[in-house]
């Protein structure tokens, strides 16, 4: 009779302990404006500046959109939204079920994923589109891996701005907004500094993102030049000339409004 009686208590005791952990399941996450994050309080991005940063990247389907630290997984649904295949990185595994959740909900999860991780950590090599909403500390720490993505990338972000490299182009929401108003796009660009070799003569460039300097020099004469990068697209200016072209790895081409073309490839130093 004892044992019977202590094997109905663990019966029972079993059957509360598995109805507990039923409602607690039940009981839907729900975050909170302001909750500490491993790396950054959750803020959510408004909708409206959302659809912003979305238009500003020019977010289509064939783009693969990015978020570091993806929070409720806005930005990433968004991107699903327009046919985009998308990847949020949160740390918070509340946060990453609660966006399987709604992007489960807003009938874009076979495009819309997410997975647990450190933003730091993440493979964006893929990336066409990264949107963001990080720090200035996060995003400057970020920076080298953003400069290392394929040129023409991409990269979108809520207010704030990365370092001191200066954005390709912004917007802003102007009805009625009061805070997190702003987005920022930068895009990638290719890596045209060095010597370049061209018939008759040779191209130096330095480059400060997607601004560049240097000297053409051409039957022995060298001029001054400037110019800028869009991605792999390159403008190089003489002054009365305007040169525009692409950069491809280590090779250069670049035509003028009358047809005049250059062609050159990269110096390698000798080790």
């Amino acid at each position: 009779m004892l044992a019977r009686g202590w094997a109905f208590v663990a019966i029972v005791s079993l059957s509360l302990s598995t109805a507990t952990l039923s409602a607690q399941r039940s009981e839907r996450f729900t975050p909170e404006i302001g909750q500490p994050g491993k790396d950054v309080v959750w803020v959510p991005t408004p909708e409206a500046l959302v659809t912003k940063m979305l238009d500003l990247a020019k977010v289509g389907p064939h783009d693969f959109v990015i978020d570091l630290g993806s929070g409720d997984g806005r930005n990433v649904i968004g991107a699903a939204r327009r046919g985009a295949r998308a990847l949020g990185v949160e740390y918070n595994p509340d946060m990453v079920e609660l966006s399987r959740r709604k992007a489960a909900e807003a009938g874009v999860a076979d495009r819309a994923t997410f997975e647990r991780g450190d933003m730091f950590k993440a493979d964006i090599s893929r990336a066409t589109v990264m949107a963001l909403f990080l720090l200035p500390s996060n995003l400057r720490q970020l920076e080298p891996k953003f400069l290392a993505l394929t040129p023409g990338t991409r990269i979108v972000s809520n207010t704030f701005l990365i370092g001191d490299w200066t954005p390709d182009a912004n917007v802003t929401v102007d009805d009625f907004c009061e805070m997190w108003c702003e987005a920022y796009l930068w895009i990638v660009p290719a890596q045209a500094a060095g010597q370049w070799r061209m018939r008759g003569g040779e191209l130096t460039l330095t480059q400060t993102y997607q601004k560049l300097s240097g000297t053409m020099t051409t039957a022995g004469t060298a001029v001054h030049v400037t110019g800028s990068l869009r991605g792999d697209e390159i403008e190089i200016r003489d002054g009365g000339t305007s040169w525009r072209g692409r950069v491809h790895g280590d090779k250069l081409e670049l035509r003028t409004g009358d047809g005049r073309r250059i062609k050159a490839e990269r110096r390698r130093q000798q080790p």
